[in-house]
C-alpha cells in the first residue's frame, strides 16, 4: 500500500479541524467563566457527566469548596452550576476525543506501514504536543483552585497558543503530504512570512494575556485610550517595576496587544505588496491576498470586541478569527517555503 496515502491525509485534516473545535469551545467556555466548574480531573469516569440530581448535587458540593463559589459566585443555584459544568465537561470530552483521534489511526497506520520516516517522525512529535495541551489544560486549571478564583493568565496563554501551534503544525504535515513536489525558494520573501507568523504568534499570546486578565473589559475606545490618550497614565503605574506592566498590568498589556495588531497588520500589508511583484503560482497569490482580506476581518473584530465590552459572541468570534489568521499564514509559509 502506498505510503502517505489520502487516508493520512484526512487524518491529519481531520485533527485540524477538531483542534479548530476545541479552540471555539475553548474560547466559550472562558467567556463564560465555565473553566473552574470541573475541580478534579478523572481522565476516564470524568468522560461521563452526573446523571441524576444526587450527582448533580455532589458535583456543585465539590464546587462549592472552591475560591470561585466561595467568592463569586455564592448565588448560585443547581441550575447556575449545570450551565457552567457543560462547557467545561463538552471541552474536556472533545479534548479526550482529539487524543483518540490521533493515537488510534497512528498506530494503525503504523501497523500497515502506511507511514514514512519522516512522516512518522512529525507524528510523533503531535502526540508530544497533545500531551502537553493536555497537561497544560489541567495546570491552567488548578492556578484557579486557590485563593484567587482565576486562572494564571500566563499558563492561559501556554496552553491556548499551544493549541494553536499544534493546530498550525498537523496543518503543515498534511501540506507537506497535499503537496509533495519540490520547487525554487525565495528566500528573502519566506523570510518576510515567517516574520509575519512569528509576530501573530506572539499577538496570539497578548490575546491570551487580555483574555486572563480581563483586560478587554477597561479603556473600551478606539483608537485612542481613556481621557482620549494613546497611551493612557495607567499603562505604567500599575505594577512595579515598570516592565510588568506590559506583562501583567491590565491597561499595558492591553496597550501592547493594540501596538502588536498594527504591526501585524503593517507586516502583511508589506508581504502583499512585495509578493505582488514576484511571479507567483496560483496558491502563492491566493496566500497573501486571503492573508490581507482577513487581517483586515480580524483587526475589525478585534476593535468590536472592544467598543461593545467583550460580549461572548464576538469574543469567540476574535479568536476564531486569530486561528483562520494562523491558519492562512501557515499556508503561505508553506507555499513560499517549499
Amino acid at each position: 500500500m502506498k505510503k502517505d496515502n489520502k487516508k493520512v491525509i484526512y487524518w491529519l485534516i481531520t485533527g485540524c479541524v477538531l483542534i479548530f473545535i476545541m479552540v471555539v469551545v475553548g474560547g466559550i467556555t472562558r467567556l463564560t467563566h465555565s473553566g473552574l466548574s470541573i475541580s478534579n480531573y478523572k481522565l476516564i469516569s470524568g468522560t461521563i457527566p452526573p446523571m441524576n440530581q444526587v450527582e448533580w448535587q455532589t458535583a456543585f458540593d465539590l464546587y462549592k469548596q472552591y475560591p470561585e463559589y466561595q467568592k463569586l459566585n455564592n448565588q448560585f443555584t443547581l441550575q447556575d452550576f449545570k450551565d457552567i459544568y457543560f462547557w467545561e465537561w463538552i471541552h474536556r470530552v472533545i479534548g479526550r476525543f482529539i487524543g483518540l483521534v490521533f493515537l488510534l489511526p497512528f498506530i494503525y497506520f503504523l501497523i500497515t506501514k502506511q507511514l514514512t520516516k519522516p512522516t512518522i517522525k512529525k507524528a510523533i512529535l503531535l502526540l508530544g504536543l497533545g500531551s502537553l495541551q493536555g497537561f497544560l489544560g489541567w495546570y491552567m486549571v488548578k492556578s484557579g483552585l486557590v485563593d484567587n478564583p482565576d486562572v494564571s493568565h500566563y499558563r492561559l496563554a501556554a496552553h491556548l497558543t499551544t493549541a494553536f501551534i499544534t493546530f498550525a503544525y498537523t496543518f503543515w504535515v498534511a501540506l507537506d503530504l497535499i503537496f509533495p513536489d519540490k520547487k525554487a525558494v525565495n528566500i528573502t520573501f519566506r523570510n518576510l512570512v515567517c516574520f509575519g507568523l512569528l509576530i501573530l504568534l506572539l499577538q496570539i499570546i497578548y490575546g491570551a494575556f487580555v483574555a486572563g486578565l480581563d483586560a478587554g473589559f477597561i479603556h473600551n475606545h478606539w483608537p485612542l485610550m481613556n481621557e482620549s490618550q494613546f497611551m493612557h497614565n495607567t499603562v505604567y503605574i500599575e505594577q512595579s517595576p515598570i516592565y510588568k506592566n506590559f506583562i501583567e498590568g491590565k491597561s499595558g498589556v492591553q496597550f501592547v496587544h493594540r501596538i502588536l495588531a498594527y504591526i501585524v497588520v503593517l507586516t502583511i500589508l508589506i508581504i502583499w505588496r512585495k509578493g505582488r511583484k514576484l511571479k507567483l503560482n496560483k496558491h502563492q497569490k491566493n496566500g497573501i491576498n486571503l492573508l490581507l482580506i482577513m487581517v483586515g476581518v480580524q483587526f475589525l473584530l478585534g476593535v468590536l470586541t472592544l467598543l461593545l465590552h467583550v460580549p461572548v459572541w464576538l469574543g469567540v468570534a476574535h479568536q476564531v478569527g486569530a486561528f483562520i489568521l494562523l491558519s492562512i499564514m501557515t499556508f503561505t509559509l508553506h507555499k513560499f517555503s517549499k
